[in-house]
């Protein structure tokens, strides 16, 4: 993850230095379109590499650390609009794309690599236990060996066998589960894009026109909202669950969009067009900003993330563009109902989180899978292919199944050995009995 980090940095610095120097127009369209590949590339990669080095405790902020860095940069560019967006000054502001990547490149030193992408490929990896001694804080190698573990029981199925990419993606496709969950994935990435989202930052400067003297400082003040409540979802991400958070935030830009076509009716004022424009914003970033990306993360194990992640990149992207291209047109044509077909969007990405969309709050893939195989069978805990399974493994996974059922009995009945006792010591204390 971290040879691809700096591959995409080097990446952004030729997209930098082109665009900078560019001699005519077209240089700048060739520019634009190697930043824009490496965006798309930072997009999968990012979140891929968080989710894997955080605990699942801190997945959630650090995964709305990314968004907020996101809408960070946004602001400061429209910053730097106001005194270098000027025939006279613009390859100053495009020189910012090179120096804040060569910042990057200079802070390359401190960033880790993966542990899970070591333990992978070496589970013996003397680099992947100093890393996690230092993620973790860790004092001693015993706490590195069980933490370790954690890592290794969640890949030790995707070592028994070796696949491609294709066969990985058509495994989530023909697994019940799994194939829910990768729609799920779809549906919010879809639902983030085809909210409207990116009609406002396009189009901000057009649609405060007319609004307010300067558009440019409606356009501002949309990137400090964006900032403060990005800072807001960072303080809710890992306290609230992430359906309840898409439910505030779809509900809440539905009826943004409902205030922005009354006041584009004249119905209200152009006030309430500025304010529910940033009640929109907001309600995105608390939302279904952040946790379309984080969720991947948390939803499938590693053998199937980085084709997960990068099917929904690709949709994400397709649905940006879409929007991008189709809303002067409803612009046009709709007029003052241009925001209503992003309404209905929003109304059934509120609909489809809450009667589908499983909760992912402070939970391994393993166990998500296990708690929809719960609500809807009484009889299976996992459900094995085994058409595919060999007999070993079979037999493993129906142990593995037997004992968990086992647990939960015992958690249910209150006799479940936590641990905080020593084994001879109870087994002693009831031979006593």
């Amino acid at each position: 993850r971290r040879g691809a980090l700096l591959i995409d940095t080097w990446t952004f610095l030729l997209g930098g230095l082109l665009q900078t120097f560019a001699p005519d127009m077209y240089t700048i369209i060739i520019s634009r379109l190697i930043i824009g590949f490496a965006s798309g590339f930072s997009s999968v990669l990012v979140p891929i590499y968080l989710g894997e080095l955080a605990p699942p405790t801190l997945r959630g902020m650090l995964g709305t650390l990314t968004q907020f860095a996101l809408v960070i940069g946004i602001f400061v560019a429209n910053l730097f609009a106001f005194p270098f967006a000027t025939e006279e000054s613009w390859r100053i502001l495009f020189s910012v794309t090179v120096i804040t990547t060569i910042i990057q490149l200079l802070c390359a030193p401190l960033l880790l690599e993966s542990p899970r992408w070591l333990l992978a490929r070496d589970p013996s990896s003397l680099r992947a236990r100093y890393i996690i001694k230092r993620l973790r804080g860790l004092r001693n190698d015993q706490d590195v060996e069980r933490e370790l573990g954690h890592y290794l029981i969640g890949g030790a199925a995707q070592k028994q066998e070796e696949t491609s990419q294709s066969a990985v993606f058509g495994e989530m496709l023909n697994h019940r589960k799994l194939r829910a969950l990768f729609i799920s994935s779809l549906v919010l990435q879809m639902g983030q894009q085809l909210s409207g989202i990116n009609a406002v930052f396009y189009y901000s400067t057009s649609f405060f026109d007319g609004v307010i003297d300067n558009p440019l400082v409606g356009t501002t003040m949309v990137g400090g909202v964006n900032v403060l409540a990005t800072y807001v979802a960072l303080l809710l991400m890992d306290s609230h669950g992430r359906k309840t958070l898409i439910l505030w935030s779809s509900g809440g830009m539905f009826i943004s969009c409902v205030v922005i076509v009354l006041s584009l009716q004249g119905i209200l004022n152009n006030m309430m067009a500025l304010v529910a424009v940033n009640g929109f914003v907001m309600f995105f970033e608390i939302g279904l900003g952040p946790i379309p990306w984080l969720i991947v993360a948390e939803m499938f194990e590693g053998k199937y993330v980085a084709v997960a992640m990068s099917a929904c990149s690709q949709l994400n992207w397709a649905c940006n563009f879409i929007v991008g291209l189709v809303f002067p047109y409803m612009n046009e044509y709709l007029g003052a109902f241009s925001f209503g077909p992003f309404a209905l969007v929003l109304a059934c990405t509120f609909a489809y989180t809450v009667f589908v969309l499983p909760e992912t709050q402070g939970t391994t893939p393993d166990e998500l899978i296990a708690e929809m195989t719960r609500r809807n069978s009484r009889s299976m805990i996992y459900q094995v292919n085994e058409d595919e399974a060999g007999a070993v493994d079979l037999e493993w996974r129906k142990a593995m199944e037997q004992l968990i059922e086992e647990e939960e009995g015992q958690m249910q009945a209150g006799t479940y050995n936590y641990g905080f006792e020593p084994i001879n010591k109870k087994k002693t204390t009831d031979q006593a009995q």
